[in-house]
């Protein structure tokens, strides 16, 4: 897992995404406008509206129909009992609610704070036509075909991890995770290994994927930047593949749920 030097550049030109946009082509077009090329081993980190935009994943919050459940819930959350239907519609489990904020495991098993539903750099669909955009149905699946799309393409063996920012249980702040990856482990297993003075390790698992997305979101930004694509260089990929549902705990193993 050792590296000594990594690079990280966004793919420019990409533009603003439609339904219907094929993904693979978006990426592959802006590095050829910039001059830029893939390389085997390269790990591309896609940001997670490029797909939820591209598969038409939006919502309009007109729409919507709160249930019962949902209109109590609003009270306790103080939010829209609209967009509470929402994220219970895409969540298995509630975890933690009050004021202001609502945890729920959502459909993919991720924990996160509101379904991972957002509304920020979503255009409106019209006047009073507020939408909100979904997580993808599956995001493992989409790194596969984009991963398979590219090799058939290029001939370029790539991973691709898609990333989103979420809060996290005992920090203050947002960072990237990853919730699909393809072409790579997702954590490494280091147990048993030496330590630098030739103790095993006995605990030691990294969740290598959600470091290689927290590192790419820094250049993606979380507002105006408008850099959805980043390739991460000189990480070394070998191991054994897994997909996203590596990285989520079993809910018998967390003290916290």
């Amino acid at each position: 897992m050792s590296a000594r030097r990594l690079t990280l550049s966004t793919i420019d030109g990409i533009p603003l995404v439609k339904p219907g946009d094929d993904v693979t082509s978006l990426l592959l077009d802006g590095l050829l406008s910039s001059g830029d090329s893939l390389e085997d081993g390269d790990i591309l980190v896609l940001a997670q509206k490029i797909f939820s935009k591209a598969q038409n994943r939006y919502v309009s919050i007109a729409d919507v129909t709160p249930s019962p459940e949902a209109e109590r819930l609003a009270v306790e959350v103080d939010k829209d009992p609209r967009i509470v239907e929402l994220i219970l519609s895409e969540s298995n489990e509630v975890v933690r609610h009050r004021p202001g904020v609502l945890i729920v495991a959502h459909r993919l098993g991720y924990v996160m704070a509101n379904a991972g539903i957002d509304a920020s750099n979503v255009a409106e669909g019209g006047e009073e036509d507020e939408r909100v955009l979904l997580l993808p149905v599956d995001p493992d699946g989409d790194c596969a075909q984009v991963r398979d799309e590219i090799k058939a393409r290029t001939g370029v063996d790539v991973a691709v991890i898609m990333n989103d920012s979420v809060g996290r249980a005992w920090r203050s702040g947002t960072a990237g995770i990853a919730i699909g990856v393809a072409g790579m482990p997702a954590i490494l297993d280091l147990r048993g290994d030496d330590d630098l003075f030739g103790r095993p390790l006995k605990v030691s698992i990294v969740g290598i994927a959600d470091e290689l997305a927290a590192a790419a979101s820094i250049l993606q930004g979380q507002a105006a930047e408008g850099a959805p694509a980043v390739v991460i260089r000189g990480y070394s990929v070998a191991g054994e593949h897994s997909t996203g549902q590596a990285l989520i705990r079993d809910k018998d193993e967390d003290l916290f749920r």
